[in-house]
This record gives C-alpha cells, structure tokens and sequence, in this order.
C-alpha cells in the first residue's frame, strides 16, 4: 500500500534533486539541446515545474475527468508565472517554493479524497493517489534527462555526489 506521506517526502527529494540540477547546470547555457530536436534543458525545468504545478491543481480543485478538450487549458490555470527566460536561482526557486506549498495542501487533503477515482488524460482511471503518484514519477523522468544534460556537460550530478559521499563515509 502507497501511503500519502511517503509520496509526498519522496516527491520532496525528488524536486530537491530537480532544483540542484538546474543549479549545477551552467547559467549561460539553460537553452543547451542535446540534439536539435529535443527540448533545452530549461524547457525541460520549467515543464517539470508548469506540468506538476498543472496536474496537483487540478487535483485539488476537484477536477474528475482529464480525459476533456479543455484539457490544456484547464492545466493552464496552475501554471507558473515565472518569466520562461528567468535564470536558473529563480526557476530552482520556483520549483521549490511550487512544490512546498503544492505539498501542504495535499498532505491536508483526506483519505477520502485520494481513494476516489477519477480518469486521467489518457482515459485510464485511477485512484487521486495514483494519479499524484504519476505525477511523481512524471518528474523523474524528466530528471533523468536534466541528468544527462548535466552528465554531457561533464557535470556530476547531486544524486551522483550524494551517493559518492556516502560511499566515502562508509
């Protein structure tokens, strides 16, 4: 069984991890592609922040059904208003802020209101819980790729350090 408080301290780390990324990575270089193709490294940022920021709103507003035309701009509701040029301390500030105010108002929410169902944008339906656990999961896939931004840059990543720490400690 997945329980509220640890979705939520996990999730914690998880963003912490995110803003760390964004502040590691060289500010110059936030518009930084891999390849042509693929979103910059602050695209990815701020759709980790404007996505996870979007999805907890709706959840919280009551909203049951995602699966609707009205999808994106119901989501454009809880975007951030953080300029899309601002620099790399405001938008990990962001992340951070977004995050602890988002994670106060979940952890207020009842057992009730995370065991009912609702349908996601795929059509799939799952519990509320279930759906801020994606959510979660969501932001860890896009950390990976603000990871590989890092680790192409030459950058070793918070998660690396701490886990080199740890190792050197033992």
């Amino acid at each position: 069984m997945v329980r509220l408080p640890t979705v939520l301290n996990s999730w914690k780390t998880v963003r912490e991890d995110t803003a760390l990324a964004v502040e590691d990575f060289p500010a110059a270089e936030l518009d930084f592609r891999p390849v042509p193709e693929l979103a910059s490294f602050r695209e990815i940022a701020r759709h980790i922040l404007d996505a996870s920021h979007g999805l907890t709103g709706l959840l919280l507003e009551g909203v049951d059904n995602f699966a609707t035309p009205q999808f994106r701009e119901m989501l454009n509701r809880h975007v951030s208003k953080l300029p899309e040029d601002s620099d790399a301390s405001a938008l990990a500030a962001e992340l951070r802020t977004a995050l602890a105010s988002r994670c106060d108002e979940l952890a207020a929410q009842s057992q009730e209101f995370y065991s009912s169902e609702i349908t996601r944008f795929d059509g799939q339906r799952v519990t509320r819980l279930e759906m801020l656990q994606f959510v979660k999961e969501h932001e860890l896939t896009h950390r990976a790729q603000l990871i590989v931004c890092l680790r192409l840059k030459g950058i070793v990543p918070a998660t690396t350090r701490r886990r080199m720490a740890k190792t050197k400690a033992q």
